[in-house]
């Protein structure tokens, strides 16, 4: 089974952070980031499956129009910087990048939208920063922050489940409303439009109206909103697929997806109409998306066991808090980009003590 190793480079900041898949038990094999990103690329597929059929063929178009334009702007920052092209596109980095902007953009976002958020993802967020291994910020994540604060209106315009849509939208309606933003006759946007979950609960605890009562709207399902917990489900089915695979730790998802247990079930244990069950948290936005696929950012992470728990634990401190008392419903985005500019003193005071040593 192979491994993944980030060499952490605490000791020279200008340094980017390098990989190495070790085999056991003695060979070594250098450069795998290709490998490492195809295995994220097909643990993804079982989320971008139910994310489709609950969403339309938005999903699909935001995704291929995401991908294209990483390439393209992957390519153009390469060539500026006098940097190979075909070598560098090959380990996929960019894709990935695309899918994970794609999977947390509204299905029926305007596609120039798409391209912006990518393009600032791959040129600002990791090229200017020095390309990969120099970025220190989670480029998907930057992107999607600086659609959500320079666009809130679109960005937050998402379509209801397949199941409980009044009209679920085909291929035809779905490229007019992405290409030309136009949409189907007799339609408005909010028509074809619902809050997500987490605007739902978040709106009706801030109208003083009890969970109980929030509940007893026909979109929730067991904990969330219906198809919104089975797409979490998915997601943790291929981050599971992930650590089985060796190419993230176990560290970080656990530590994410704990400290939302144990913060929103204290609360919930002091005041249930007030502070939903810790699941619904655990199962509804980005919550399994960002505990598998985007807090573990080789990267952008810590690298060491005792940072990685610490960062993951103040991931997912920061995510309740924001959904709680912040200003955002979902909150994982800013959770991740917070929390990346401490990952260098986290890997510093958190490196294991050389034997012998008195420091």
């Amino acid at each position: 089974m192979n491994q993944i190793d980030p060499i952490d480079p605490v000791s020279n900041s200008n340094a980017p952070k390098q990989f190495t898949i070790f085999t056991s038990p003695h060979s070594q094999q250098t450069n795998g980031i290709n490998w490492i990103m195809g295995q994220v690329i097909i643990a993804l597929i079982p989320g971008i499956i139910a994310m489709l059929y609950l969403f339309g063929w938005g999903v699909l178009i935001n995704i291929v129009i995401a991908t294209i334009g990483a390439v393209a702007a992957e390519s153009l920052a390469l060539y500026l910087r006098n940097k190979p092209i075909a070598a560098t596109l090959k380990d996929l980095s960019a894709v990935v990048t695309a899918i994970l902007l794609a999977l947390a953009l509204p299905s029926t976002l305007p596609w120039w939208l798409t391209l912006l958020g990518i393009a600032f993802a791959i040129i600002v967020a990791k090229h200017l920063y020095g390309g990969l291994g120099y970025n220190p910020f989670n480029p998907a994540m930057v992107g999607y922050a600086f659609l959500l604060i320079s666009y809130p209106r679109a960005m937050t315009i998402w379509l209801p489940p397949y199941m409980l849509s009044p009209h679920p939208l085909d291929l035809l309606e779905t490229l007019r409303l992405i290409f030309l933003e136009e949409l189907p006759t007799g339609l408005s946007i909010d028509a074809i439009s619902a809050a997500t979950p987490l605007e739902m609960m978040r709106t009706g605890l801030s109208m003083n109206i009890m969970i109980s009562e929030i509940r007893c709207n026909p979109v929730w399902g067991d904990f969330g909103g219906r198809g919104w917990e089975w797409l979490g489900n998915w997601y943790a089915i291929g981050g599971i697929w992930l650590i089985y695979r060796k190419v993230i730790n176990w560290q970080i998802p656990f530590a994410v997806l704990g400290s939302i247990t144990l913060i929103s079930g204290f609360l919930y244990m002091l005041d249930s109409q007030c502070h939903p069950f810790p699941a619904f948290h655990l199962f509804s936005g980005g919550t399994m998306l960002g505990a598998f696929f985007i807090a573990t950012d080789p990267v952008t992470a810590a690298t060491t066991p005792k940072g990685q728990l610490i960062y993951g634990a103040a991931i997912g401190l920061l995510v309740f808090t924001i959904r709680t008392w912040g200003g955002y419903p979902d909150a994982v985005a800013f959770a991740v980009l917070l929390i990346n500019m401490a990952v260098p003193m986290i890997d510093q005071y958190t490196q294991p003590r050389v034997f012998g040593s008195q420091i």
